[in-house]
C-alpha cells in the first residue's frame, strides 16, 4: 500500500483567511481549474470517472489507489466515480453532494469562503461550557444559517462551547447522524460547507466555540458505497449500526485521520468530540489508532486551542493523564454517563436498564463522582462478572470530566422523548442545575436546558423502508433500557415518520414564556457566578482536589482545594433539618437565600437547601 500521504503533516501551514486541507483521498485543486480525483479501490479491475457529462477511465496508480487530473474543472461540477458494473458512487471524501449520498459529489473550491474571524485561537478548556444541539431540530428551518441567527441568545446566558451532532453525510433527509456514511461532507439538508462555515465564524465573532461529534467507530448502513469496491477496509464483524472501518489497514487509518484534520483545519471548528472510542478496534498497532491520532491533531495544529472529548464506557483514565506540567497530552475531558446515571435514577426513581447498577448507595456514589470522576473506579458490577469496571480517577483533574443531566441519547432513547424536567418537581430540578453548574467538573446541557424546555426530543431517522433498522420492537426494547419500564409498544413513534422528526423540533416560543424567560434568568445568573468565581480557579487546575466530608441519606458535603482556594458545596436533599460540615469564605450560591445566615453561621441546614462558598 501507499505509505505517504499526500503531504507530511508539518507541511500544511493553513492561512487563516483562506483555509484548506489538502486530503490525500478525493477531489483537490492543485491549480487553477485543475482537479485531481483520487480514491482506493482494490476490490475493481477498471474505474472511470464521470465529471459533468462526460466518463473518463482513472489510471491504476498501484496499491489499489486510482488517480485522474483533470484541468478546466469550475467549483460546483457534480463527479461520481463508476464501478466496472456501471454503479455510480460519490466521492467518500467529497466535500459536498448533488443531493444526497445515493447521487453525485460536488467539486469545492474550499478557499472561496472569506473568514471575518480569521485572529480566532479558541478559549481555554477550564472555560467550557457544552450546549448540545442537533442542526436539524434546534430551528424550524434545521439548517446551519437559521442556527446561527440564535447564536446571540446563547453567548449571552454565559455558554462557551456549541457542540455540534454529528453533521457527516447520511442516507435520508432527517436523522441524529450517528450513521454517516461520507465522512466530509456536510449533511445538505443542513445546507453548504459554507453555511457551516459561516455558522462558526458567527460563533467565534460571539466568542463561542463549536466542537463536532465525529463517529469513526462505525459507518451507516444506508449510501455505505465504500464497502462495495473496498470491502477489505472494514472488519469481519460489524456493529447493528453499519460496518466497523478497519483503522489497522493504512488507507482506512488516514481516510479517517484526515477526517479530524479537515474539520479542525478547513472548517476552523475549535474540537472534537469522538463517539464511542471503546468500539474502535486496533489490537495489532503498535501505538493504537486512538492514542496516534491525539498526538496527530496536537502535533499538526500547535498555537490554537484544540479540544479533544471522547466518549469511553470503560471508565479508563490512560487517554486523560497529564504530562507533568499538567498540559493535557490526548484528550481533554470525557462525558461522564455515570454522573447522569446516578442522579437520574436518585431523582426519577427509575432503575432498570442500565440505571440498574446505580440504583443503590446513591449519595456516596454521587460525591464520589463530584470528587473524583467516574461513578465506577474499579469495582464489581453485576453482568460483568469477576472483571473489575473503571479505574481510580481523583488524580485527574476535574476539569477531565464533562457533567450532564441529559443529552440526546438520554433523552431520545426513552421512547417517550421525555426530558428531565417534565420527571421532576421545579424547585428539585433547580437544584440539580446549580450543582451541575458550580461543581468544578465540565458542564454539559443539552438544546432548550436554559429555559428546562418540556418539548420532547425522539430518535427519528429516514431509512428506506427495506433496511434493518425499522423494528418498533428493537426501539422498545431500547427504550425500557433507558428507564421508561412501563412503555408498551403502541407508544413508540415510527422514528421515519416526518411527524416524529418534526415534534423533536426545540420550541422557542416556550423559552419566551414568563416561565421560561424567568429560567433562562436563573441559568444566566448561574452561568455568570461560574465565570467570574471558580472558571479563574480551573485555569490550571491539577488532580487529588476533591474531597468528601460527608455523604448519606440525602446529605452532601464536598470541599475542593483550588489552588489557593477552598470550593465548598454543602446540600441537603433530605425533608429534614440537617447538620452539615461547616462552611468558610464567601457564599457564591444559596437556596434559599433566606437561609443563609443558619446555615454560615449554624451548619443548619433546612430540607431542600444548598450552598456553595468559597474561601
Amino acid at each position: 500500500m501507499d505509505e505517504q500521504r499526500s503531504k507530511p503533516e508539518d507541511e500544511r501551514p493553513v492561512d487563516p483567511e483562506y483555509r484548506v486541507f489538502p486530503k490525500s483521498w478525493g477531489a483537490e485543486y492543485i491549480a487553477a481549474g485543475e482537479v485531481r480525483f483520487r480514491l482506493w479501490a482494490s476490490g475493481i479491475e477498471t474505474l472511470n470517472l464521470r465529471l459533468s457529462d462526460e466518463e473518463v477511465p482513472m489510471t491504476a496508480m498501484g496499491d489499489g489507489w486510482w488517480d485522474l487530473l483533470a484541468t478546466n474543472v469550475a467549483p460546483g461540477t457534480p463527479y461520481a466515480f463508476v464501478l466496472p458494473d456501471g454503479r455510480h458512487v460519490p466521492d467518500p471524501a467529497g466535500r459536498a453532494l448533488e443531493s444526497d449520498v445515493h447521487g453525485p459529489s460536488l467539486v469545492v473550491d474550499p478557499t472561496a469562503y472569506r473568514w471575518k474571524n480569521r485572529g480566532w485561537t479558541g478559549r481555554p478548556w477550564s472555560e467550557a461550557v457544552v450546549y448540545e444541539i442537533h442542526v436539524g431540530t434546534f430551528t424550524d428551518e434545521g439548517t446551519f444559517a437559521a442556527a446561527a441567527a440564535r447564536l446571540p441568545a446563547l453567548a449571552d446566558i454565559g455558554v462557551t462551547v456549541v457542540q455540534l451532532m454529528p453533521v457527516a453525510a447520511f442516507g435520508g433527509k432527517r436523522g441524529w447522524g450517528y450513521d454517516g456514511v461520507l465522512l466530509y461532507t456536510p449533511h445538505p439538508s443542513y445546507g453548504s460547507p459554507d453555511d457551516m462555515k459561516a455558522f462558526i465564524d458567527a460563533a467565534h465573532g460571539l466568542g463561542l466555540m463549536v466542537m463536532l461529534d465525529v463517529v469513526y467507530n462505525h459507518l451507516g448502513l444506508d449510501g455505505n458505497h465504500l464497502q462495495v469496491y473496498a470491502p477489505d477496509l472494514f472488519m469481519t464483524e460489524g456493529t447493528p449500526w453499519g460496518p466497523r472501518p478497519d483503522v489497522s489497514r493504512k488507507p482506512m487509518r488516514d481516510l479517517i485521520a484526515e477526517n479530524a484534520l479537515y474539520w479542525l483545519e478547513e472548517f476552523a471548528l475549535d474540537g472534537l468530540r469522538f463517539d464511542a472510542v471503546d468500539r474502535i478496534e486496533d489490537a495489532d498497532s503498535d501505538e493504537h489508532f486512538v492514542e496516534e491520532l491525539a498526538l496527530l491533531i496536537r502535533k499538526t495544529l500547535p498555537g490554537r486551542h484544540i479540544h479533544l472529548v471522547v466518549e469511553d464506557s470503560r471508565n479508563i483514565t490512560a487517554l486523560h493523564e497529564r504530562s507533568e506540567d499538567n498540559a493535557v497530552r490526548l484528550y481533554d475531558a470525557v462525558w461522564n454517563d455515570g454522573y447522569h446515571h446516578l442522579i437520574h435514577a436518585w431523582a426519577t426513581a427509575e432503575h432498570v436498564g442500565h440505571f440498574k447498577v446505580f440504583a443503590d448507595n446513591f449519595w456516596p456514589r454521587i460525591a464520589k463522582t463530584l470528587a473524583s470522576g467516574f461513578a465506577i473506579q474499579g469495582e464489581r458490577i453485576e453482568g460483568k462478572g469477576d472483571a473489575l469496571v473503571g479505574e481510580p480517577s481523583g488524580h485527574l483533574p476535574p476539569v477531565t470530566f464533562i457533567n450532564f443531566l441529559q443529552n440526546h441519547d438520554q433523552i431520545g432513547n426513552r421512547g417517550r422523548g421525555d426530558r428531565l424536567w417534565s420527571l421532576i418537581d421545579p424547585d428539585l430540578a433547580e437544584r440539580l442545575m446549580a450543582i451541575l453548574l458550580l461543581a468544578p467538573q465540565i458542564p454539559m446541557l443539552f438544546m432548550g436546558d436554559e429555559f428546562r424546555s418540556r418539548g420532547r426530543f425522539f430518535f427519528f431517522s429516514d431509512y428506506p423502508l427495506d433496511l434493518d433498522q425499522n423494528s418498533l420492537e428493537d426501539r422498545l426494547q431500547q427504550a425500557r433500557s433507558f428507564g421508561t419500564e412501563d412503555l408498551e409498544l403502541q407508544e413508540i413513534r415510527n422514528p421515519n415518520d416526518l411527524d416524529t422528526f418534526l415534534a423533536s423540533k426545540l420550541d422557542w416560543q416556550e423559552a419566551e414564556t414568563e416561565r421560561g424567560m424567568v429560567l433562562r434568568t436563573i441559568f444566566r445568573d448561574l452561568i455568570e457566578k461560574r465565570k467570574r468565581h471558580l472558571m479563574p480557579l480551573l485555569e490550571d487546575v491539577g488532580g487529588g482536589v476533591g474531597h468528601v466530608l460527608l455523604a448519606e441519606e440525602g446529605r452532601l458535603a464536598i470541599d475542593w482545594q483550588l489552588g489557593e482556594h477552598r470550593w465548598q458545596l454543602r446540600a441537603n436533599f433530605s425533608d429534614e433539618i440537617a447538620t452539615l460540615p461547616p462552611v468558610h469564605g464567601a457564599a457564591i450560591h444559596v437556596m434559599p437565600p433566606e437561609a443563609q445566615s443558619d446555615m454560615r453561621d449554624l451548619s443548619r441546614f433546612p430540607a431542600a437547601s444548598l450552598i456553595v462558598t468559597c474561601g
